[in-house]
């Protein structure tokens, strides 16, 4: 087993909108479905083990783009995306945050019923993982939150998150297992430890590798282990600004979405009467589902796909998410349906995004593109929390009777 990475990100407390939860769900299933059809279970497992990846599928699904809730919610509308279609997909989320996160070794027993896999060393590896984060390693976090992903061949990713009430700040760590390989095993991967195989019992002979291993790491400073590790850090402002976003990157996206010379390939391309917004949306949805990991450095700029609940960098434009979500969708079941297809529309879509990004100079103004944004927020059905709020205080007023809006807390179990 390996630590993959390491996220820090600000401490935000909140809840996520019913109606945001719901389309994450949506949203993080189509890009499962994609994922594991394109390129297989592994290479989800990998993705998941990259702590900027991880933050751009957050801000892609239209979550806070730099804070601690995008770990809580994602784990979450992966958990409720997946498990119910497990059986097609092969994958299982366990755990959660509080008191689900306790329930992680029983999860994990239960698909191993159903599977024949190995409980006795998954649950080893959960548990062990935890222990590392929360106690052998000293760096003033406490876990709140574990999620355990595994494939039906026995592969698996953690995703875990720590608080530090002193600093407001939370900790977002990564591991996966031995076995996962392709998406974290380029040149930018953080320098790990050796093979180590299966850990079945740690005070088992067979497992001296395994422990003297991490003895090994647990002797280095945790500054040292930082340094070796992918090592994402957020910044505190709410407002994305230039500095948070690779300008070019972005500009070939909205150039793909607005400029003439390029409409007419998008229009051949996707379903007949795509709007340009949608097309923005689609092209960074299809990055995250075919870009190289050198491509997520900086995760700000997904929430150029769809928003952000609080507002930041704009409101989510509901109407395009939902269009983005469907489109998603008709091009997986395509691609079910013949096999021999693939999923041409999203794959065709970033690769002419690349084109364009390597043969232009398209620059993007990142405020003038929030502004636009916002100009256009309305007829886009932009909504925000603090909308939610609005309306609930309004007809509060109204009538004592009515109920508040159905919301998932953060952190409450």
């Amino acid at each position: 087993m390996k630590r993959s990475g390491i996220a820090d990100l600000p401490l935000h407390y909140g809840h996520v909108p019913d109606w945001l939860a719901n389309r994450m769900t949506m949203m993080g299933r189509n890009i499962t479905t994609a994922i594991v059809q394109e390129f297989g279970q592994s290479e989800f497992l990998s993705r998941l083990s990259n702590p900027f990846w991880f933050q751009a599928l957050g801000c892609v699904m239209g979550m806070d783009w730099h804070s601690s809730g995008i770990t809580t919610s994602v784990i979450g509308a992966l958990k409720r995306a997946i498990n119910p279609i497990s059986g097609n997909l092969g994958l299982y989320v366990c755990g959660g945050r509080g008191k689900y996160s306790r329930q992680t070794p029983f999860e994990i027993e239960k698909i191993s019923e159903k599977t024949g896999l190995d409980s006795t060393s998954l649950v080893t590896a959960s548990k062990l993982s935890a222990k590392v984060d929360n106690t052998c390693v000293q760096d003033g976090f406490s876990l709140y939150l574990h999620g355990f992903f595994l494939s039906n061949k026995g592969e698996w990713a953690v995703v875990q998150q720590g608080m530090n009430d002193l600093t407001s700040t939370a900790r977002r760590y990564h591991w996966h297992s031995a076995t996962v390989k392709s998406f974290v095993d380029d040149p930018q991967s953080g320098i790990e430890g050796p093979n180590l195989g299966s850990i079945v019992n740690l005070s088992d002979s067979r497992s001296l590798k395994a422990r003297d291993s991490i003895v090994d790491f647990l002797k280095n400073h945790p500054e040292k282990q930082i340094k070796e590790l992918r090592h994402l850090t957020m910044d505190r402002s709410h407002e994305v600004k230039p500095e948070h976003v690779d300008s070019k990157r972005l500009g070939a996206v909205l150039a793909l979405a607005y400029e003439h010379q390029f409409t007419e390939f998008v229009d051949a391309l996707m379903l007949p009467g795509v709007g340009p917004r949608t097309i923005q949306a689609l092209s960074l949805v299809s990055e995250v589902i075919y870009g190289a990991p050198v491509r997520f450095e900086d995760p700000a700029r997904f929430s150029f796909a769809h928003g952000g609940k609080d507002g930041h960098p704009f409101p989510v434009p509901l109407k395009i998410y939902d269009e983005s979500i469907n489109i998603m969708k008709a091009a997986i079941n395509k691609s079910r349906v013949d096999q021999s297809i693939k999923i041409d529309s999203l794959r065709k879509l970033h690769a002419f995004c690349l084109h364009v990004e390597k043969n232009y100079v398209p620059v993007a103004n990142v405020g003038k593109v929030i502004d636009h944004e916002i100009k256009n927020s309305k007829q886009w059905g932009g909504r925000t929390v603090m909308d939610d709020e609005k309306e609930r205080m309004l007809r509060k007023k109204n009538t004592a009777s009515f109920p508040q809006v159905k919301q998932l807390s953060l952190f409450d179990e």
